[in-house]
């Protein structure tokens, strides 16, 4: 994610807002890059954006080739070895796209994507250094030892991202701290789903002190053996994003009709994931949790289903 192509990309200013890409084949070029990024690491993903307004899919792309950039510098197969030497790369994208913001222009295309989608929708792209600060902390093995600390990690990290959809997706001004909340929802469901994985990198996003309070042993995440403290645990776990995802409903109905498909899928998708981790009785370490395709199927009509 790092190399740069030969030439930079000019950034035309466009006579309005949402204004499609197409009109600089150089534009064209860097978005479908961000495109097909996210179709090939995120198909459910992708598919939800697909659900949005034509003229907002573009720029939603645009922020997750920046994101998955990060993510592939700090766990891809092509990583530093040393964690400093991850976070001097995490240092010189943040820092590629800093030059782009002043600029309004870059040769990487991700970055031209997002510069461009900045500017045109008006995107509070500075919440990218507080979620890149997130990023960092992840470049080595990493404990969160209390509640408190791990709100604070995903305010830096899915907070973050809420805080620049939610001017993307057209949500007023008082609804944006609900999107930065709906983003801490699926954040943690993510974290729920992926505990096993996030080890075996060297993290654990459940608090020590939870751990604790429940009797937990990180023995138990190495040998793949939950106990019932472990399960109770998780329990707690999702009966939390479930709230979230209750507190932030009123975050679907503050957009406009347009973009509400899209939201609704991506919701459902994720309240179907703590549906199938409760039925495996919240046993997250010897399977990862997965949706069978006829679930994600399940899910997406129940989502996109219009209300009585």
């Amino acid at each position: 994610m790092s190399s740069l192509a030969d030439r930079g990309t000019p950034l035309r200013s466009f006579a309005r807002a949402g204004a499609p890409a197409a009109a600089d084949p150089g534009l064209r070029a860097a978005y479908d890059t961000c495109r097909r990024m996210q179709r090939r690491h995120d198909p459910t993903y992708y598919c939800a954006t697909a659900r949005l307004p034509r003229d907002v899919r573009p720029a939603v792309h645009a922020l997750y080739g920046f994101v998955r950039g990060a993510d592939e510098i700090v766990d891809g197969p092509r990583r530093a070895p040393d964690p400093a030497a991850r976070r001097a790369a995490l240092d010189r994208w943040e820092q590629e796209l800093d030059r782009g913001i002043a600029s309004g222009r870059s040769s990487h295309p991700v970055i031209a994507a997002l510069v461009d989608a900045g500017r045109r929708h008006r995107l509070p792209l500075g919440e990218l250094s507080v979620y890149m600060s997130s990023m960092r902390l992840d470049c080595a093995p990493l404990r969160i030892e209390t509640r408190e600390e791990l709100e604070r990690y995903m305010r830096g990290s899915a907070a973050a991202v809420g805080l620049i959809m939610a001017p993307l997706l057209g949500a007023p001004l008082d609804e944006h701290q609900t999107f930065a909340r709906l983003g801490v929802a699926f954040q943690l469901t993510n974290f729920i789903r992926d505990v096993r994985e996030d080890h075996a990198l060297g993290r654990l996003y459940l608090p020590r002190e939870d751990l604790e309070r429940f009797g937990v042993g990180e023995q138990e995440l190495v040998l793949r053996e939950p106990s019932p403290g472990f399960r109770d645990l998780i329990e707690r776990e999702v009966d939390r994003a479930r709230c979230l995802f209750a507190e932030t409903a009123t975050a679907m109905w503050s957009v406009t009709p347009s973009v509400r498909p899209g939201m609704a899928l991506a919701r459902g998708i994720y309240l179907a994931m703590l549906d199938r981790i409760e039925r495996l009785d919240f046993d997250v370490l010897r399977r990862r949790p997965r949706l069978a395709p006829w679930r994600l199927a399940e899910a997406a009509a129940r989502a996109l289903r219009p209300a009585p």
